[in-house]
């Protein structure tokens, strides 16, 4: 650790709002800059990292100097308990204590080199998991930890525990960043459905593109946007002017960002097909590391 320049902890305060996907694809923004980078997957009960990255079914290699990283490229290692496990559904049901060590050795064993950051993708909640995180990173230094959320109010009612454990152990809140803000999507891959007469659903795509070519051919270059959650109460923003704390923006529901995560790719490698979320996200990185 005391080769890493800046440690980053990726936190969320529920499941399911995004957290890994984030934590990829601000590692494949970060190394696409030349920075050398690596990522640590901590969520031991659910290490979707090794997905997200492209990397499922690499072994891990053993040296003198310790466990050798996964690389994605030359500048972005990743490491998993993904990666040790022997089948991909293997379910790890370890009691805390053999958790606890394992995030030790990660963060003491792996042989990660000089880095420029260290991206940390933590288990949601506040469990032991994280006060075991935050006690050995802070012995060598931790930048601050980003929290990653939805906008509806069943989400945000977890994160307020999440900064609220984040202030309690002293680890400084980079920022928040608001997933799924909503559901943005080219026109032209937008399915559209009919009624049919027996009341069934027919695919009516192909007909209603047809005539937007030809009587509306301008709307092809429009982006569909839609409210998935309820943001009467001010969704994160407001939060976190309530709490006191950095908002770093919004990245919407992107269907092409959902397809990066699953193909194990950079959502930056083809910015036309995630026109909605690539620029979301490097706004929101940019801020992150203006306040770092």
């Amino acid at each position: 650790m005391a080769n890493v320049k800046h440690k980053i902890l990726i936190l969320s305060g529920k499941g399911g709002v995004g957290k890994s996907t984030f934590s990829a694809q601000l590692s494949f923004a970060l190394s696409g800059q030349d920075h050398q980078v690596g990522l640590l997957d901590v969520d031991i009960c659910g290490p979707s990292i090794p997905k997200m990255l492209g990397l499922e079914g690499q072994d891990l290699h053993q040296s003198n100097l310790g466990w050798s990283p996964i690389y994605v490229e030359s500048n972005l290692g990743v490491m998993s308990i993904g990666f040790m496990l022997p089948h991909p559904d293997e379910a790890v049901i370890w009691r805390g204590p053999r958790k606890n060590g394992l995030i030790k050795q990660f963060l003491k064993d792996v042989d990660w080199g000089e880095l420029d950051y260290l991206i940390v993708d933590a288990p949601p909640g506040t469990s032991d998991e994280h006060i075991s995180i935050v006690q050995f990173l802070k012995a060598t230094g931790i930048d601050g930890a980003v929290i990653v959320t939805t906008p509806q109010q069943v989400s945000l009612i977890d994160v307020r525990k999440e900064i609220s454990f984040c202030k309690k152990v002293g680890i400084r809140v980079l920022g928040v960043v608001e997933n799924m803000s909503e559901l943005r999507q080219s026109i032209t891959d937008l399915k559209f459905m009919s009624t049919s007469e027996s009341g069934g659903e027919v695919d009516a795509t192909e007909l209603a593109m047809k005539i937007i070519r030809e009587r509306a051919p301008e709307l092809l270059n429009l982006v569909a946007c839609s409210e998935v959650f309820d943001r009467s109460r001010g969704g994160a923003s407001g939060m976190c002017l309530e709490m006191g704390v950095p908002f770093l923006g919004k990245v919407p529901l992107d269907p092409q960002l959902c397809r990066a995560a699953e193909e194990g790719v950079s959502c930056f490698s083809d910015e036309q097909k995630c026109r909605a979320s690539a620029p979301a996200l490097k706004r929101i990185m940019d801020k992150l590391l203006a306040t770092i």
